[in-house]
């Protein structure tokens, strides 16, 4: 017997989330205030006494002139992926969304598969055959992922191709790099950077390097810079006024929902990053820096207060999000790699996210539409 699922209010939504260690920062109702281009709305599972027993954010984005809709679940839904009969949970959630007028269903199922550790990382990086992490040994594997992914393509669902040379998708990245923090003290974690970044850091704070929290206001200075980074890294900034919804949007929701830090040197502001928290995960969301004064080490000085932070916040794992699946020495996304390997984490890859067209010739229109941007 299939779960019944229905719309939620916000307040259930998050009384289900915050009574879990962690769920992803995209199935927080307040991310759907962040997408004002899409329509938010919470669903509940509910089993037969009635108990909601999982939750999700789905966003849906309709098609121009007609009221059909693209629904998303970004790295979601929040159910039981360990269940043995997951058609009970998917098969209810795809019905409802086709009944809303969807004619396509993605999702971002939060199920780990491998993990590399940083030596796992830097030998794949220093293999001159390796041309992608994909292909190198892993250090685990998440045997439950593959079942999940076996059964998921029986039902009908196809997984979305990591996308683009980097190995970043269109959707949210399946390749992260993270920090494990759980059992483990600040001075632990410190000794688990390597020496390049602990030598950096001591060189931030003898060059007198200052990183303090900011506030709304702090949001254009990180947004100067945020635009200098997207020029020098090849990527499309997003405007100002979207990060001042997210902070407005996501503090309205819990303070430390999101954070701002500054790194100050003589006045001037050489590097900035956002900092998300939901339950015991914590995310370097957006960084930002400056190519000037590349040598008082504004970055590492940053990553390391947001780390302590994260620590202190009774952070198990802190995540630096997306990574390039390519290890190709031109590539411009390998020296980020480099930086994020350098915190003695791991790097982790994901299920990637899944479609499931309930009309095929909308959804292979859509897919034609999206490969010809």
């Amino acid at each position: 017997m299939s779960f019944r699922l229905k719309a939620i209010t916000r307040e259930d939504h998050l009384d289900f989330v915050r009574a879990r260690p962690a769920v992803s920062h995209m199935q927080v109702p307040s991310w759907g205030d962040v997408k004002p281009d899409w329509r938010a709305e919470s669903l509940g599972w509910f089993d037969e006494s009635g108990r909601l027993v999982g939750v999700g954010l789905v966003l849906l984005r309709p098609l121009p002139k007609l009221k059909r809709y693209l629904a998303y679940m970004p790295e979601g839904p929040v159910i039981d992926w360990a269940a043995p009969d997951l058609e009970r949970w998917l098969e209810p959630m795809l019905a409802y969304l086709k009944g809303r007028g969807a004619f396509s269903v993605k999702m971002g199922p939060p199920v780990v598969a491998r993990r590399w550790g940083a030596e796992a990382v830097k030998a794949a990086i220093a293999d001159p055959r390796a041309r992608r992490l994909r292909d190198a040994e892993a250090t685990a594997h998440e045997p439950r992922a593959f079942d999940i992914a076996d059964r998921l393509r029986r039902m009908g669902w196809q997984q979305s191709e990591p996308g683009g040379e980097d190995g970043f998708a269109a959707g949210q990245p399946r390749y992260v790099f993270q920090v494990p923090f759980a059992g483990r003290s600040l001075d632990e974690v410190q000794q688990g950077l390597n020496q390049q970044w602990r030598r950096n850091i001591k060189k931030a704070e003898k060059a007198g390097v200052k990183v303090v929290q900011g506030g709304y206001e702090g949001l254009p200075a990180f947004y100067d810079i945020y635009v200098e980074t997207a020029e020098r890294d090849r990527f499309i900034p997003r405007p100002l006024t979207y990060f001042q919804r997210m902070w407005t949007a996501l503090r309205a929701e819990h303070p430390d929902r999101m954070r701002l830090y500054l790194a100050h040197h003589e006045g001037e502001v050489l590097a900035a990053a956002t900092m998300l928290t939901v339950g015991e995960h914590v995310w370097y969301s957006y960084g930002a820096s400056t190519s000037r004064k590349r040598e008082v080490q504004p970055n590492n000085a940053i990553q390391w207060r947001m780390m302590a932070d994260a620590h202190g916040l009774g952070a198990a794992v802190y995540d630096l999000r997306g990574i390039t699946d390519t290890l190709e020495e031109n590539n411009h996304l390998l020296g980020l790699l480099r930086f994020k390997v350098g915190t003695g984490g791991e790097a982790v890859e994901y299920l990637g996210e899944w479609d499931y067209p309930l009309s095929k010739a909308l959804h292979k229109a859509l897919d034609l539409y999206i490969s010809r941007r």
